[in-house]
């Protein structure tokens, strides 16, 4: 396979798919997550088996698209798709588990819950590698570098986890209004960084990550959602 050097430059198709579907592949299940590298909230996964008989237009690496664009995309998805799931992961347990294995296991978490099972399975450049545990498919999988920018099914997980983790974000904006957080969607934006270094740290920010670690937890309760 060529390397992939400027995902701005592919094309989201449904080619994958169908590729698969020659197969004798019937459920294609894609899967992304959304907040990996945010300082603050929960890390979310989705997973989503479209009707490739029902086609959605627009469909895109999530970080490409508009907000607004998302949301009626994020819709469409919903009202369309096979089947669909979507996983938060506590900011506490993306701590204790590390980053990454928080985000495959949140993988994990969506894809089985689909109904029906998916029977082959793309993911965003996240291998699934037979043995591990929690990580039994009968399903074959295939991770795909830039997947969102090239599969739809990976292209509609990945809207589903960025509008549900966006949503959450604008609730703690209420919480924790300090931070920004409708705007800056918890990453290490200059002005998220400013506000860490004034006020420090809430109880949702993710206290293994810098530059979060470098500033003490205040002691107020973690408020209810």
């Amino acid at each position: 396979m060529p390397r992939l050097r400027d995902p701005k430059s592919l094309e989201c198709t449904a080619r994958l798919e169908f590729q698969v579907c020659s197969r004798g592949y019937a459920c294609i299940a894609g899967c992304d997550e959304a907040g990996r590298g945010a300082l603050i909230g929960p890390l979310y996964a989705a997973a989503a088996i479209l009707d490739l008989k029902k086609p959605i237009s627009g469909l895109d690496d999530s970080k490409k698209l508009a907000p607004d664009v998302r949301i009626e995309l994020d819709q469409e998805i919903r009202a369309k798709a096979i089947s669909f799931h979507v996983v938060a992961i506590s900011a506490e347990q993306v701590d204790i588990l590390n980053v990454y294995e928080a985000s495959r296991r949140a993988m994990i978490r969506a894809l089985r819950a689909l109904v029906p099972s998916p029977e082959f399975i793309f993911t965003d450049a996240m291998p699934l590698p037979p043995g591990l545990k929690g990580c039994k498919f009968l399903a074959p999988h295939r991770a795909l570098i830039h997947g969102d920018a090239r599969s739809v099914s990976i292209a509609a997980a990945s809207i589903l986890a960025k509008v549900a983790r966006d949503r959450h974000m604008r609730r703690l904006d209420h919480l924790y209004p300090q931070y920004n957080l409708a705007q800056n969607k918890g990453y290490a934006t200059p002005e998220h960084l400013l506000s860490l270094q004034r006020y420090g740290p809430c109880r949702e920010h993710r206290k293994t990550f810098q530059p979060v670690k470098e500033f003490h937890l205040p002691l107020f309760p973690l408020p209810s959602l």
